[in-house]
C-alpha cells in the first residue's frame, strides 16, 4: 500500500519529439490517481533540467521517448535520491537503443527479423539487404523516421532520412503481417492488441491522428488468435522483455507473419498511458482497470526502489 501523505510527482511532456503525447498520458495519470485520493502533483518538463516538488517522494515518469525514455531521467532521479516509477536507467538504455536491444533479442533467443546496422557516418550508404525492408533510425520512439522501403529505389532517400537522427541505422527485414503489441507487467504477458492500422503502417499519423490528422487505427483485445499463436506471441514479448532486463512494465512490438510466426520488433519502457492507450487495453483485458494499473505500477516500483 501507499502512504496516503506521500507526494506523487507524475512527470510529464520532455524536450523530446513524443511530448504533446506524453502531456496527454501524464494529463491521465494524474487524473487516476487523485481520483483514487492519492496525493499528486503534475509536472510538466520541458528541458534537460528538471525540478521537483519539494518532498516528491515518488516520480511517476510518463516521459515518451527521448529523455524520459532512454535512461538520462533515471539516472538524475538516482542521483537525487528519488525513487520512480518503471524501468531502470540500464535497462532503458538498452530497450531504447535498437541496436543494442536487437543485439540482446539475437543473444538471448528471442524471435525477431534479420537485420544489418549500416554506419552512414561517412555519407549516403545503402545496406546490403535487398528490398522490401525497413529503415529505422536507432534511437528514436513512435516510428520517428521509419521507413518501409518496397523499392530499392527508395532506399537513399529513406537512409537520408533516417541519417537525421543518428549514424548506426538499424535495417531490418520486411515482415508482411499483424501487427501486434503485448503489454508485460510484473513479469507476466498481458493479453495481446491487434492493431489494424486504417491506411500504411503504424506511424505516428496511425498512432496519433487527433495529432496529426491521419487515417487512425483500429484495435482488438484480446486478439483473434488460437491458442497456440496466443502463447507464442505472448511467449515471445515476455522472453524480450527479459532478455533486456526490464523492471515493472513495458509494451512489445511484435509482427506475426502468414505462418503465425512471432518477430518481435522492439520493447517499450514507458507506453502510451492515456485511458484509451494498448498498454491500459492490454491491461483491462486482464480485468485491471486503467486507475488500478497507475497504482500498481507506483506501488511495485516504490517496492522496488525503496
Amino acid at each position: 500500500m501507499i502512504d496516503p501523505n506521500l507526494l506523487i510527482a507524475v512527470l510529464m511532456g520532455g524536450p523530446g519529439s513524443e511530448r504533446d503525447v506524453s502531456l496527454a498520458s501524464g494529463k491521465a495519470v494524474l487524473k487516476a490517481l487523485q481520483g483514487r485520493g492519492f496525493n499528486v502533483v503534475g509536472v510538466d518538463v520541458t528541458g534537460y533540467d528538471m525540478d521537483l516538488p519539494e518532498g516528491t517522494g515518488l516520480a511517476f515518469n510518463v516521459i515518451h521517448g527521448t529523455f524520459g525514455e532512454d535512461g538520462q531521467l533515471q539516472d538524475i532521479l538516482e542521483a537525487k535520491g528519488v525513487p520512480y516509477t518503471g524501468a531502470g536507467s540500464q535497462s532503458s538504455r538498452l530497450a531504447f537503443d535498437k541496436n543494442k536491444a536487437k543485439a540482446l533479442f539475437l543473444s538471448h533467443n528471442v524471435p525477431t527479423p534479420l537485420s544489418e546496422i549500416v554506419d552512414v557516418s561517412g555519407g549516403s550508404k545503402l545496406p546490403q539487404m535487398t528490398a522490401p525492408f525497413v529503415v529505422k533510425p536507432p534511437r528514436e520512439g513512435s516510428s520517428v523516421g521509419v521507413h518501409i522501403v518496397r523499392e530499392q529505389a527508395d532506399a537513399e532517400a529513406a537512409m537520408e532520412d533516417a541519417a537525421k537522427y543518428g549514424n548506426d541505422i538499424l535495417v531490418e527485414q520486411f515482415i508482411e503481417g499483424k501487427e501486434l503489441t503485448v503489454g508485460v507487467f510484473d513479469d507476466a504477458a498481458l493479453p495481446i492488441v491487434h492493431i489494424a492500422p486504417r491506411s500504411g503502417f503504424y506511424d505516428m499519423a496511425n498512432k496519433y491522428p487527433w495529432l496529426s490528422g491521419g487515417a487512425g487505427s483500429d484495435y482488438y483485445c484480446p486478439a483473434d488468435l488460437d491458442e497456440a499463436t496466443t502463447k507464442a506471441v505472448q511467449d515471445a514479448a515476455l522472453a524480450a522483455h527479459r532478455a533486456l532486463g526490464i523492471e515493472v512494465y513495458s509494451r512489445v512490438d511484435v509482427l506475426l507473419d502468414a505462418q503465425n510466426r512471432p518477430f518481435v520488433l522492439e520493447s517499450n519502457t514507458i507506453p502510451g498511458m492515456t485511458e484509451t492507450s494498448l498498454m491500459p487495453k492490454s491491461a483491462a483485458a486482464a480485468g485491471i482497470p486503467f486507475d488500478e494499473l497507475c497504482i500498481r505500477i507506483a506501488e511495485i516500483s516504490l517496492k522496488l526502489r525503496a
